[in-house]
């Protein structure tokens, strides 16, 4: 899972899904991992539309897992 979240072929897909996969994967548990590996299917472009929030996620992947990458992704984001 860790590869695949770094080798998505868009690079922004990579640093969110990389990013995230490095700082919580090892924690998640058997439904999280779940709902991650189902994201990692999902189509690189709606993926990076949804994180950034230019549409919603079809409801099968507006997740707790989902939002909590969203959350992350948003920490990431803010200048220090």
């Amino acid at each position: 899972m860790l590869f695949r979240a770094w080798h998505r072929g868009l690079r922004e897909a990579d640093l969110i899904l990389g990013r995230f996969a490095d700082a919580h994967l090892a924690a998640l548990d058997e439904g999280e991992l779940a709902q991650f590996d189902r994201l990692l299917e999902a189509p690189t472009r709606d993926l990076v539309s949804w994180v950034m929030g230019e549409f919603s996620p079809p409801s099968e992947d507006d997740t707790p897992l989902f939002r909590r990458l969203c959350e992350f992704y948003a920490l990431k984001d803010q200048p220090e």
